[in-house]
Order: C-alpha cells, then sequence, then structure tokens
C-alpha cells in the first residue's frame, strides 16, 4: 500500500455526509486471518472487529451515510460466503448499510475498473488488488469529473442491489434461480 496516502481511518473521519463502497471482486485476502480461520471451521467472532465496528458506529453517530455495495458472480466463492455471514455478524450491526447486485444483473452499468470509496462524493479512493485478491496500492484523487462517474455509478448499482437482509448467496448454480 502506498505510504503516502492518507490512512483510511483518516479519510472516513474527514466524511461529513456520505461515505460510499463499491467492491467488485470475488475474492480479497486470501491469507488474512479471520478469513483462514472461517475456512477451517471457525466461527466468525465479533470481538476480532472490534476496531472496524467502532469506526463504523462513531462515523454514522456523526450522521454520515455509509453503504457499501457488494457485486458477486453466482454461485458465490468461498470468500464471498465469508463476507455474506461476516456483513451478518459484523457490518450490518455495526450501522452499515449493505446491498448485494449478482454480477449477471450488472452487466448493461458502466463502472469503473476497481474497487473504491467514494467521500462526501468529492476524494475517491481506489483499490487496486493483486489477481490473487492480496492488496495492492491506493490511488487517491479528488478529480471532480472522476468523483462524480464513480458516485454515478455507485448509485446504479445500488438501485438495482439487494438489500442484505434479503440476499442469501447462491452457493450452487441451481440455487437462487
Amino acid at each position: 500500500m502506498s505510504s503516502n496516502l492518507p490512512a483510511f481511518k483518516e479519510l472516513i473521519s474527514q466524511a461529513k455526509h456520505s461515505a460510499i463502497h463499491l467492491e467488485m471482486r470475488d475474492m480479497y485476502t486470501p491469507q488474512g486471518a479471520v478469513f483462514v480461520d472461517w475456512l477451517d471451521g471457525k466461527p466468525i467472532e465479533y470481538d476480532r472487529h472490534l476496531d472496524w465496528v467502532e469506526l463504523v458506529q462513531e462515523t454514522v453517530a456523526r450522521g454520515v451515510d455509509w453503504r457499501r455495495l457488494r457485486i458477486v458472480s453466482e454461485p458465490v466463492t468461498d470468500f464471498i460466503q465469508y463476507e455474506w455471514e461476516t456483513t451478518t455478524i459484523v457490518n450490518v450491526p455495526a450501522g452499515e448499510q449493505v446491498r448485494w447486485l449478482p454480477r449477471r444483473q450488472a452487466s448493461d452499468l458502466l463502472l469503473p475498473g476497481n474497487d473504491f470509496w467514494v467521500f462526501d462524493g468529492k476524494l475517491v479512493r481506489f483499490t487496486h488488488f493483486a489477481g490473487d485478491g492480496s492488496w495492492g496500492p491506493h490511488e487517491l484523487t479528488d478529480n471532480a469529473d472522476v468523483a462524480s462517474m464513480c458516485t454515478e455509478a455507485f448509485h446504479a448499482a445500488w438501485e438495482r442491489g439487494i438489500d442484505h437482509a434479503d440476499y442469501t448467496p447462491a452457493r450452487t448454480a441451481t440455487e437462487n434461480g
């Protein structure tokens, strides 16, 4: 990760109105400790995520609209199943609004090539990943055209997204249609 960019915590602490996040990969951080533990059959523990929970709660309490949308292939990967379970236990109870959009329903949307956060519709933080899902560098821009494009793409996908409470990840090709 780039060391010359502000840390995520600093960026989110400066948000006044909104923080939107679009995720479009089917695998992230394949060697992450919590994911590896989950693969080994250990349950997801709320307490292992307390720093994140506190950050979300503090941000939402300040009036920031925190939204996350995940575009996923179906049937879902093990990692997406893990993320869905984590979202149920951690993200939503912390105060995030989360929606899921099956990739086949996003074919006619124009989407940026990388996952991103947009803070207050003005500042974009792109996250680059290696092909295996491991972390790459971040990129930060306040280019108004880029921020507008990312915000519009997010909102178009958000409108089609399925609220977390209503989404069940398809684990086989015959599930969820």
